[in-house]
């Protein structure tokens, strides 16, 4: 295992330059790591660490790179999405027996020390009314858990039904688990994104390398979603996580939206990403006046979004004539919201 020294070092080498507020994330971490499994310590200490704060502070990458340090092979590491879901499959296999989250719980206790959950963040009924309950089980057995969250627990799952049934299995978890908030100002999230084009001179993004550039960042698994629901209708999009969301232009616009659904999705998500920029005429206007209404509305709520435009010219987008002065004023905020200072505004 390296030492905190050296893990200070080696992010600081990746471009990260640790303040103190992380640093003492980190020791936090330590803290947390080198408590021995054992049920007298799930009874009368603290097992886990709750940590939460602005998005882009460097939660995920801090804590990632902390464990992947230790080389430990019964510590396991999932983003949310991919854990309810394996939680989903794994309930499916005792379906009709007795009590199957507590078997589902005791199969994971068995295997792994250490449990790390990143972008925790439940939204859907049906994951709320167990998730609680798996955690507390996962930690009575003895089992140290990990989670990453942008908001306080006593904000999560807000106006969801049965809320309240939520917020005692949250309440007893608080109890149980040290919950810490991760303070500062940098977003490093952000900084990677603007410093991209620094990087690229020639701006040329392939899928590959947005892809890894969202594993980087926001840190996806195989086969992550790829539909987006707005009022039980469905859209298929490249990638939708709790913080971002990634559109194709030459198709999500071609679909029937509008500007509540882009309100929307430029309040549920942090980051929105947009690739596949080709040009189009006045026989798709409606192409056209759906993007535009789109950028009013991002730019309006100070959305971040980053522009893959490749070898598209922004001027080259639209070269119809009916929309001429409504596109005049989109180019111009499309030029504003691809700068540094627009990115980093909050």
């Amino acid at each position: 295992m390296l030492s905190i020294q050296n893990i200070i070092d080696m992010l600081k080498n990746q471009g990260a330059n640790l303040d103190l507020y992380q640093i003492d994330l980190l020791e936090k971490l330590n803290a947390i790591t080198h408590k021995k499994k054992s049920l007298f310590n799930a009874k009368n200490d603290k097992q886990g660490l709750y940590i939460w704060g602005d998005v882009g502070r460097g939660k995920t990458l801090i804590t990632q790179s902390f464990l992947y340090s230790i080389e430990r092979e019964d510590i396991v590491s999932f983003h949310y999405i991919d854990f309810i879901n394996f939680i989903h499959n794994e309930l499916n296999k005792y379906s009709g027996l007795k009590n199957p989250l507590k078997k589902v719980s005791k199969n994971i206790s068995k295997k792994n020390n250490l449990i790390f959950i990143d972008e925790f963040q439940v939204e859907d009924v049906a994951d709320a009314m167990i998730i609680g309950d798996l955690l507390i089980s996962l930690v009575d057995s003895g089992t140290k858990i990990i989670l990453t969250s942008n908001v306080h627990p006593d904000d999560l799952y807000k106006d969801g039904l049965q809320r309240q049934k939520f917020l005692k299995s949250i309440n007893v978890l608080k109890e149980r688990i040290d919950i810490y908030k991760l303070d500062g100002d940098i977003d490093y999230r952000t900084k990677n994104i603007i410093e991209l084009d620094k990087e690229d001179s020639k701006g040329l993004f392939s899928e590959e390398k947005i892809i890894a550039l969202i594993k980087e960042n926001f840190g996806i698994d195989e086969g992550p979603n790829d539909i987006l629901t707005i009022n039980s209708r469905k859209f298929r999009c490249k990638i939708v996580l709790n913080n971002l969301l990634w559109i194709e232009f030459n198709s999500f616009f071609k679909e029937a939206t509008g500007a509540k659904d882009y309100k929307f999705i430029c309040d549920k998500f942090d980051w929105i990403f947009i690739n596949s920029f080709e040009s189009f005429d006045d026989d798709s206007i409606d192409i056209i006046r759906r993007f535009i209404s789109f950028i009013d509305i991002a730019y309006k709520e100070k959305t971040k979004v980053k522009f893959f435009f490749n070898d598209t010219d922004i001027s080259s987008i639209y070269s119809g004539t009916k929309l001429d002065i409504l596109w005049k004023r989109c180019a111009s905020r499309l030029s504003e919201m691809k700068n540094y200072d627009y990115l980093e505004e909050d």
